[in-house]
């Protein structure tokens, strides 16, 4: 079959034969593939940057962890790889299969979980949001945290405040569902002025973050007290796109009612991913197969993925890889 391959970590993919994976057991299914996002993780696992990456394996690794494809009775499933799946062929475990629902396109599918899993499991699980309340999202411009504005918005969420640097692309968030944006470009004092005037008048209740890195130390720092009750506020860890280590005094968390968590890989309980593919993404496959989640993404066929995989992907888009 036709995939693409990983031989060394850090090395690019290449594109071309490979044995066609083999079913082990009876809960692993055969799905023909269709359609794989190429999402930050996926690159993260091959550069090994990744705490989820595996060891390196002479012979190859098919890359991906996901995929839109058809099972052999003709149902279109979304499901999890057990073995790579940006390929003709791959392995999945019958347990973490949802089938598609009709008016939604395989490209559209194939964009979607790793970003409803990167905001819905962080909006539900961490930091169990209610009707209501107000969320700040930093780093809202790329493609998970336009998804993670929409979702919070269907969960009952009052408020939206998001932050980014890409000014154009913050201005287009309003239409999304954003109530009010804070650019990363402005100095300092003056976000976290703008930051402090928005906890007076809407005191924000969670916070997700995907940046972490400077913009998080002005969020901690604006967030700290002064000795008097303070409004509770949850605060989750989704990326590191700004870096991955931020100086965060003890004082800040003595001094303020703050719940911190994070939201990823491992941090998830069994049952928090049982729902996800039972209740979580058919109902977000749902919407958009009914134009309530809008998705912004790029595709390109699979034998062109070894030229495109470091190629710069317009913020807020998600290049999806078409077999």
């Amino acid at each position: 079959m036709k995939a693409v391959v990983v031989y060394k970590k850090g090395e690019l993919p290449k594109y071309g034969e490979f044995a066609d994976p083999i079913i082990q057991n009876e809960n692993e299914v055969l799905i023909s593939v269709k359609a794989v996002a190429i999402t930050n993780l996926d690159k993260g696992i091959v550069s090994g940057d990744h705490y989820s990456s595996g060891h390196e394996n002479q012979n190859g690794i098919v890359i991906g962890s996901d995929a839109i494809g058809f099972l052999e009775n003709g149902t279109r499933v979304y499901a999890r790889g057990l073995s790579g799946t940006i390929a003709e062929k791959a392995i999945v475990e019958k347990s973490r299969m949802v089938p598609l629902p009709e008016g939604i396109s395989d490209e559209i599918a194939a964009s979607m979980p790793n970003a409803v899993a990167g905001s819905a499991m962080a909006l539900r699980f961490r930091a169990k949001i209610q009707s209501g309340e107000t969320v700040l999202i930093n780093g809202a411009t790329g493609f998970t945290g336009q998804m993670a504005i929409q979702i919070a918005k269907h969960y009952g969420a009052k408020k939206i405040i998001v932050t980014g640097r890409n000014e154009k692309t913050l201005q287009s968030l309003l239409e999304l569902g954003a109530d009010e944006i804070i650019s990363l470009k402005h100095e300092d004092e003056a976000i976290i002025a703008q930051l402090k005037v928005i906890q007076q008048n809407t005191p924000i209740d969670i916070i997700l973050d995907y940046l972490w890195g400077h913009s998080a130390e002005l969020i901690f720092s604006f967030l700290k007290g002064k000795g008097n009750f303070t409004h509770p506020v949850r605060y989750v860890s989704i990326g590191a796109i700004s870096g991955d280590s931020i100086q965060l005094s003890a004082a800040i968390l003595r001094s303020v009612d703050l719940q911190l968590s994070g939201s990823g890989l491992g941090s998830w309980t069994k049952d928090e991913v049982k729902l996800l593919f039972l209740e979580i993404l058919p109902e977000m496959f749902l919407l958009a197969a009914q134009n309530k989640l809008k998705v912004n993404i790029e595709t390109i066929p699979l034998a062109d993925i070894e030229k495109m995989w470091n190629a710069e992907v317009p913020d807020g888009k998600r290049l999806v890889v078409m077999v």
